[in-house]
């Protein structure tokens, strides 16, 4: 048996593709994703969050420990997820971060975490320039986010080539990690004879990798048996099997320093397999006790252990596509087995390859004009797509623009430097792995080509026609789309929009909001130069003047407005420019005086005399926006219908309670009336104030509803629980009683309880420790406040032990 040192680097490439609409900026709510508002927060709620603190729990399922995940395994995250989750989960990415700090501090100084090409384009179908920026916007963000530079950098899919691997070396990249099959020769540092054997490799070492420009770069081959049982063989289920597979990596004829290593996406711990998260820290936990065996990651073990070995891999490889990368460009045969063709990814590709060379052409003509050298200003834009602030823009202007550059071409810059960005976006991989052209992913991708077109127009260069005449070759699946180009029609092309429907937006969503002199919409700045709103019955109208900037190209329009509420979900906005302040108002004074002593029809009359442009309804306000809108004003519909159902079920409460014990059949309207009335009556005791009056009222009305088979709305309970017992538990960083707070806490649960509702409890775990943790910091961790504190952990499954937990 070797003698030599064994090592284990568990690494997770944790990424999910831009969803944020090109024109907003920002991921916007997805139903699908429910009950979470959108994808990015459902897989960070599964994945992401947990393992920053992975549970690990006794044979009760009282949690005896944490531990966070990143501060033990090798990871990264696409930097397109950080900058979605930098505002949507900072807390989360605070875990991510401190893991890897505390990663280097025990890996002598190497941290845990790698970089990641920027946007997860497929490297070796990009361009020079493409393949320049893509590490460069990834260790700018990498740097941003993790305070150092990074050693190593994640391919997307793992797709190589020679220059891809030369693009990471210039850059001062010293590893990256490949798929076994990507390895077509290797041997020893100073032997001549090389062995082929495809997928053979030995993955427990590290290979030192020749370019032709006289530098090099370690490649790491992953161990594909056990990454793949990982990912595909369910060896999540249970961590001991997780652990044995893992030890069965090691070869005892093997007289090398061993490193036993796996690769596979980050989200099989937690969102592809449920609860993988504790699994991974079972590992984990099991694997830094053992003596044997020392957890690591590439940079410790490069330092210790050089490569004695060297490889040469296949050009234009990846670790999802057999045929290299195909599946990126053309019908390979990959697929996710739904048995579609996808003879419409190499159309696509070819659609974009022309596109983007007739942006890079804008580009350069006429960047030439604004910046000193377009190209080099490009690859520095990271800078500002991490600090929007105008300080900032103004300095990158300064450093990369003309010497006599004047502020009004501010704008065009900014508008060439993003036409690039959503140039360089429209070729995020997902775009092509999946089977249909009007998938999701795809679209996202001609999301992102529709927004560069849209800004080439600034400079009256317009490819829409011959691109969309290019997407026809693509043949969709679906005979609602027929083709690439019935998907841009019908589902590309109405997102797109201009400055004026940002400020209709807010003209509309200002009936039923106060008056801000500023105000923002997603990524633009509104001002608010005047606003008046007058409601009669059931109608409202409301008056003013706005001016929308951009925060992204500081571009900006400024409108005089007239909304129309007719009542219902019946509006009407229309937009004009007014030439002085006075013509606006005495345009106001007209149209106020006409909706006060006239008819909606009047008003309606003299709008479209004075506004002759576009008009906008309640469909065009964003939908979020929308969907708040229509609440407010369906809400007094929605309690008629409630008020009708209670009416309705009092009067018949005897006589269902009749048929329940004669169990005759409930006729539907009557079940649904009752059913609805009950639903109502324990939601209101679930928001009163949590004590045993409400628990027992819950309890004497599921009694009742039990004898004609009432079924409560758990999904609905259940949010309401955990809103409810949010609240309580937030009080406990306060000056509350903690003795009442650990009573409502524990009411709520025992309602969850009665109700058959499993309440999800790793947010209320987080905030008691972290409460603990403020406290103790304050040193106000009394005797008694412990005791307390520990009734309620003990409640939310928590050991008491654990309370002041650290990474």
């Amino acid at each position: 048996m070797s003698t030599a040192p064994r090592y284990i680097c568990i690494h997770g490439h944790f990424y999910q593709p831009p969803r944020e609409n090109p024109w907003l900026e920002a991921v916007e709510l997805q139903d699908s994703a429910a009950p979470a508002h959108d994808w990015n927060e459902r897989i960070t709620r599964e994945c992401y969050g947990p393992n920053s603190r992975a549970r690990l729990v006794d044979n009760q399922g009282r949690i005896i420990d944490l531990l966070n995940n990143y501060a033990w395994m090798s990871f990264n995250f696409g930097p397109t997820l950080l900058a979605w989750m930098q505002q949507a989960a900072p807390q989360v990415l605070r875990g991510i971060v401190e893991g890897d700090r505390v990663s280097a501090e025990r890996h002598r100084g190497h941290g845990n975490a790698l970089a990641q090409v920027y946007n997860h384009v497929i490297m070796p179908l990009a361009d020079a320039r493409d393949k320049r920026a893509q590490v460069a916007w990834g260790i700018a963000d990498f740097r941003q986010r993790f305070g150092r530079d990074p050693e190593g950098m994640w391919l997307a899919e793992t797709a190589a080539d020679i220059p891809s691997l030369e693009a990471l070396a210039a850059a001062g990249i010293r590893f990256t990690i490949l798929a076994p099959r990507q390895a077509r020769r290797w041997r020893r540092i100073g032997d001549t004879e090389w062995t082929e054997k495809p997928g053979a490799i030995d993955p427990s070492r590290a290979y030192l990798c020749r370019l032709p420009s006289g530098k090099s770069i370690v490649l790491f081959f992953y161990d594909g048996a056990i990454s793949q049982a990982v990912a595909f063989e369910k060896l999540l289920d249970i961590g001991e099997k997780f652990l044995e597979r893992l030890m069965m990596g090691f070869d005892d004829t093997r007289q090398h320093a061993q490193l036993v290593h796996i690769a596979t996406d980050g989200e099989s711990y937690g969102h592809h397999h449920a609860h993988g998260d504790m699994a991974l820290a079972f590992v984990l936990q099991s694997l830094r006790k053992n003596p044997d065996i020392k957890l690591t990651n590439y940079g410790e073990y490069l330092e210790l252990h050089p490569p004695e070995w060297e490889a040469e891999i296949f050009e234009n490889s990846s670790w999802s596509c057999e045929h290299g990368v195909e599946r990126w460009r053309s019908s390979c045969g990959c697929n996710t087995g739904r048995g579609w063709q996808q003879e419409w990814r190499g159309p696509l590709r070819d659609a974009f390859n022309t596109l983007k060379g007739r942006l890079d052409d804008t580009f350069t003509a006429l960047g030439k004009e604004i910046f000193v050298d377009p190209w080099k200003a490009r690859e520095a834009y990271i800078r500002v797509i991490l600090d929007r602030s105008p300080a900032n823009v103004i300095e990158f202007m300064k450093q990369h623009g003309q010497p006599k550059l004047t502020d009004a071409q501010i704008s065009p810059a900014l508008w060439l430097l993003e036409m690039q960005r959503h140039g360089m976006l429209m070729y995020t991989s997902c775009g092509w792995f999946f089977d249909e052209v009007s998938g999701l992913e795809t679209t996202q991708c001609l999301r992102y080509a529709a927004r560069a077109i849209q800004l080439a127009r600034h400079f009256r260069r317009d490819f829409e026609d011959d691109f969309v005449a290019a997407l026809e070759k693509a043949p969709s699946n679906l005979p609602e789309y027929k083709n690439g180009r019935g998907v841009w029609e019908q589902l590309v092309k109405p997102e797109r929009f201009e400055l004026e429907r940002v400020l209709a937006h807010y003209a509309i969503s200002m009936v039923y909001r106060e008056p801000h002199e500023r105000g923002s919409v997603y990524c633009y700045d509104i001002e608010v130069h005047d606003h008046e709103v007058r409601s009669r019955a059931a109608t409202h109208l409301a008056v003013g003047r706005l001016l929308v900037r951009s925060r992204l190209t500081w571009n900006q329009a400024e409108t005089s407005f007239l909304v129309i509420h007719y009542g219902g979900l019946d509006w009407q906005a229309m937009l004009r420019k007014t030439a002085s302040v006075d013509e606006y108002e005495a345009l106001k004074n007209k149209l106020l005086q006409v909706y006060e002593k006239d008819s909606i029809a009047d008003v309606t009359n003299l709008a479209a005399q004075q506004f002759q442009g576009e008009s906008y309804r309640l469909s065009d306000l964003f939908l979020e926006e929308q969907r708040r809108v229509v609440g407010i004003v369906l809400h007094d519909r929605f309690a008629d219908y409630q008020q009708t159902f209670e009416r309705l079920a009092a009067l018949d409460e005897d006589v269902i309670h009749s048929l329940g014990r004669m169990r005759y059949p409930i006729p539907r309207s009557m079940r649904t009336a009752a059913t609805v009335s009950f639903d109502r009556q324990v939601l209101q005791q679930i928001m009163e104030p949590a004590n045993g009056e409400a628990l027992a009222k819950i309890k004497g009305l599921l009694d009742r509803g039990r004898i004609w088979g009432y079924q409560p709305d758990k999904e609905e309970f259940r949010q309401a629980l955990r809103r409810k017992l949010r609240t309580v538990l937030e009080a406990i960083r306060s000056d509350a009683d903690l003795p009442t707070v650990t009573a409502q806490a524990g009411q709520l649960l025992d309602t969850a309880a009665l109700l058959g509702v499993t309440l999800d409890l790793w947010q209320p775990q987080n905030q008691l420790l972290e409460a603990f943790d403020a406290m103790e910091a304050s040193k106000s961790i009394t005797p008694a406040v412990r005791e307390a504190l520990g009734r309620l952990a003990e409640r939310l499954s928590i050991s008491p032990q654990l309370l002041g937990w650290r990474p």
